[in-house]
């Protein structure tokens, strides 16, 4: 399997906005969010499925996932996290996390906005929710 985009991020070859990273995962602000702070958190082994990661690195990965959701609650100041695992677009296991405080926020969270990323928001919400 050639690297994901996902792992070239991981791996320093492409910027991010990284919010977290441990030994076994990783998390950075999707150049695209639905929301303010929507997160993706990944395992830096390169899988394709969630489903098909070892028991420990999904462990891991849920463990990153829940310690992420609850800072984003706090630093957004928002009730609810949403968290999606959709599976496609890229070949690498990852969670997304979407903070929010009404339902409509989430009607069209993977409809693409065709825009280029506002790097500077993106800074600005990655230093705000950096662990």
């Amino acid at each position: 399997m050639k690297p994901s985009i996902f792992t070239k991020i991981i791996n320093g070859e492409v910027p991010c906005h990284k919010v977290y990273e441990d030994d076994t995962t990783f998390a950075f602000l999707d150049i695209n969010p639905a929301t303010k702070g929507h997160t993706l958190v990944v395992p830096k082994r390169q899988v394709e499925f969630v489903w098909d990661l070892s028991d420990d690195e999904y462990q891991a990965l849920m463990t990153t996932v829940k310690k992420i959701a609850l800072h984003l609650r706090e630093q957004l100041d928002v009730p609810y996290v949403g968290e999606v695992v959709v599976g496609v677009d890229v070949p690498h296991a990852h969670v997304h996390l979407i903070p929010f405080s009404k339902s409509y926020q989430l009607k069209h969270v993977f409809e693409p906005t065709g825009s280029e990323p506002n790097h500077d928001a993106l800074a600005k919400v990655a230093e705000l929710i950096q662990l």
